[in-house]
């Protein structure tokens, strides 16, 4: 049998993304976020999620350079990797799908160091999906040691 990889499938912009489902803690609506003063333009601000306090990023403003238009289908695409738990703004989660390895296709442009967390892309009939390794993704991402230190210290502060 071949072997098949399970994803959480989200839009960004006009394309189709997929974190791989082992980082995903949730997906949440968009409430409640405090904006913080100094951050890269990436991150939106803070908010909190099952008690956990977690920075979010606009995933639009990463990947297109644009800002996120918020609306009724915008979802917070809560990611944990070993470092750092981090919401994710999409302009919708669409669904989980099991992408069979044989679908998947490596791209010449994984060489390209600004899309090095684009690790394969999803080739179907009607549609392409592009894959997110969030590991790679957030250690792309500038100021991240900051926001580490900065979400470190709020925990620290909470537990106190």
């Amino acid at each position: 049998m071949a072997e098949s990889n399970k994803t959480v499938v989200f839009q960004a912009g006009n394309e189709e993304y997929a974190f791989p489902i082992l980082y995903v803690v949730s997906i949440e609506k968009m409430e409640g976020m405090t904006a913080i003063p100094h951050m890269p333009d990436y991150v939106t601000g803070i908010t909190k999620v099952r008690g956990d306090l977690i920075p979010v990023i606009d995933l639009e403003k990463v990947l297109y350079n644009r800002d996120i238009q918020v609306e009724d289908k915008t979802r917070l695409i809560v990611i944990e990797t070993a470092e750092i738990s981090i919401g994710a703004l999409v302009r919708d989660a669409k669904e989980i799908l099991e992408i069979p390895a044989e679908n998947l296709k490596q791209p010449g442009l994984l060489a390209y160091q600004k899309t090095s967390f684009i690790t394969g892309v999803a080739n179907f009939d009607k549609r392409m999906i592009m894959l997110i390794d969030p590991e790679t993704l957030i250690q792309s991402l500038e100021g991240i040691k900051e926001i580490k230190n900065y979400m470190q210290n709020e925990k620290q502060k909470l537990h106190n």
